[in-house]
Order: structure tokens, then C-alpha cells, then sequence
């Protein structure tokens, strides 16, 4: 058939091919192997390329009564980490025929937007962040298949939970400035009510209390370097004795530390050692670069998204935390003697 202006249908492919319709719908379901010979497939599959055939998805889905879509609910994008989780997730989903929608929380957390007119008409699953779970309720994704990510799987809303080892990444971040020395650690937390910021904290409080003479104070501020070195200022210019390390919960964090240091008259690493989490773009684009805890933030979107794929097809999800490691750089040294 001569290509035209009018799309080609299966019953074309099917005349090209000298086969049914039904043959057609085999081979490019993929569904052929046992009922149609693999020449008569060859067949099909080269009428199909010739004549510029596309199968209906559109229909196809509606017939199944699939959208193939899900929905990626995640904070604000203020950085790459969930970007870099977005990339994971779409990836693996177009492996398996799914699109995927990201949706951010305008504020980070809390209610947001509905996007669709019925979410649950929309969508076959959600994936979505803890930072961000409060947008469930705006889009009822808590009624269709959900992962959560960042979660705690005690209290989880979803069918199933996929985190990165957080814990022992605070635990390595700790271990590593009591070996250089430092007793006296400043915690400055990111002020967003989300479990892997309490896990966090935690953690830090845990380590450090079952060393010795060790003390530890926590601040808090918002996400953000300008708020990171407002709090930090504060902190260095509180009476007592001064920290000699500053564990910050993300590098944005750390790199308003270093501001905020800098201001103070302070020179890190020499008189005070700072670290974050993540490990950014922003981790090496400081100076000195920073000393950080590695988050594999593409193969946490995979993982959820192969998590979600499992539990819409009735299956259990691949158990276990994504391992974290510690990167050791600039930022960390031995506290000055006092």
C-alpha cells in the first residue's frame, strides 16, 4: 500500500502480510510465540515497518482500562536529587510501556493543586516522596496503587515503602568526625517535618551519645542557603563553647554554612568541619569541596518505580534500603587544638 495522508490500520498490515487481524494483534503484542510461526511473524513485523504502522495505544488502553501513566509526586524541585529520581523512574517505566507525570508540591510540602480532574480516572499508581505526602489527599492518590519513597514503612500510606539507608549514612558521617577528633558538633537540621529528617537526627543523636565526652547542639532552618547561613550565624555566635564540626542534613545546607563560617572569620576545615548529604553538583562547585554522603537519587526512582510496577501486578517488591556511602573531601579535617 502507498503511504498517504490517511493512517495505516492493522487491517492493512494484515493484507500486506497475507495473515488476520488477529495474527497482527499476536505478533505486535508480542503475544505470537506458540500460535503464529516465526516466518509468518517476520512477515508481520516487516508490513508493519514498511507501511509505517503504530499500534492505537490510546485505544488499546482504553480497552484494558489503563492510562499507563503514573503520577511522581515530589517536593519543589530547588535541586537536582529529584530530578535525578524523575530520570530513574522514567527510564524504567518506558522499558515497561508507562509514561510517567512529575508532579511537585509548589511550596515543597503540603496540599497542592489537583492536576487532573479525577486522579484516580487518570492514573494506574503514584509514586511520591514523604517531603511531599501531604499532596495525597489533594489528588486521592492515597486510593490508588502507591509506593511512598523516603518513608517510614511502619506508618506508610503505600503498598509498599523503598528508602535509601539514610541511618547509616548519618552513622558513617559521624564515625568519621569522632575519628578525626571533633566532641563538639553543631546539627544543623533542615525545619521540614518529613521521617527522613527525623531519622536523621536520630541517628546523629544515637552516635554521638554513645561516644564520650561529646555535645551536641541542633538548630534548624529551611532548605535554602540563605536561611542555612542566617541559622548558622546565629549558632557561632551563641555563648559556650564553639563547634569544631556542623553536620548538615543536605548540601544546600552546608554550602550556607560556609557562608555563614566565612562571615565569622572562620576558615573550613581548619576551624570548623562542615558535611552534608546528597552529594549535588553544588559539593564540588564549593571550595573547599565538600564531604558528603553519596545518595543514589536515579536508582531510588528506579527502585520505586519497579516497586509500583510490582505492586500493580499483585507481586512483592524488592526488600532491602539502597545502600549510602561517604565521600570524603575538602571540608573535614582535625578540630583545632584548643
Amino acid at each position: 500500500m502507498a503511504r498517504g495522508s490517511t493512517r495505516p490500520t492493522s487491517r492493512d498490515v494484515a493484507q500486506a502480510a497475507g495473515v488476520s487481524q488477529a495474527a497482527v494483534s499476536l505478533v505486535l503484542g508480542d503475544k505470537w510465540r506458540g500460535r503464529v510461526s516465526e516466518p509468518t511473524a517476520q512477515r508481520v513485523r516487516e508490513a508493519a515497518h514498511e507501511l509505517g504502522y503504530r499500534p492505537n495505544l490510546a485505544a488499546r488502553n482504553l480497552r484494558l482500562g489503563r492510562t499507563r501513566t503514573v503520577l511522581l509526586v515530589v517536593p519543589a524541585l530547588t535541586t537536582e536529587f529529584f530530578a535525578e529520581v524523575y530520570t530513574g523512574a522514567a527510564r524504567v517505566a518506558a522499558e515497561h510501556g508507562f509514561g510517567v507525570v512529575l508532579y511537585p508540591s509548589p511550596e515543597g510540602v503540603g496540599p497542592a493543586r489537583d492536576p487532573f480532574a479525577s486522579a484516580r480516572a487518570a492514573l494506574d499508581g503514584v509514586i511520591a516522596s514523604s517531603m511531599a505526602a501531604d499532596a495525597l489527599s489533594a489528588i486521592r492518590g492515597d486510593q490508588l496503587p502507591l509506593v511512598m519513597l523516603d518513608s517510614d514503612p511502619e506508618g506508610s500510606l503505600g503498598a509498599a515503602t523503598v528508602n535509601l539507608d539514610i541511618a547509616d549514612g548519618i552513622r558513617q558521617v559521624a564515625e568519621h568526625l569522632l575519628s578525626l577528633g571533633h566532641r563538639r558538633f553543631l546539627h544543623l537540621a533542615a525545619d521540614v517535618p518529613s521521617w527522613t529528617f527525623e531519622v536523621r537526627a536520630r541517628e546523629l543523636a544515637t552516635r554521638l551519645a554513645a561516644a564520650s565526652r561529646t555535645g551536641l547542639r541542633t538548630v534548624h532552618a529551611p532548605i535554602s542557603i540563605e536561611g542555612a547561613q542566617r541559622a548558622t550565624e546565629a549558632a557561632l555566635a551563641a555563648p559556650g563553647p564553639r563547634p569544631t564540626a556542623l553536620v548538615c542534613d543536605d548540601d544546600k545546607l552546608a554550602a550556607g554554612a560556609y557562608k555563614a563560617a566565612r562571615r565569622a572569620g572562620l576558615r573550613v576545615p581548619d576551624d570548623l568541619s562542615v558535611t552534608g548529604l546528597d552529594d549535588l553538583g553544588l559539593a564540588t562547585a564549593i571550595d573547599p569541596e565538600l564531604t558528603t554522603v553519596r545518595l543514589d537519587a536515579e536508582l531510588f526512582g528506579e527502585r520505586g518505580m519497579r516497586a509500583l510496577l510490582a505492586v500493580m501486578e499483585g507481586q512483592a517488591p524488592q526488600e532491602g534500603d539502597i545502600p549510602v556511602h561517604l565521600v570524603v573531601r575538602g571540608s573535614t579535617a582535625p578540630p583545632p587544638q584548643d
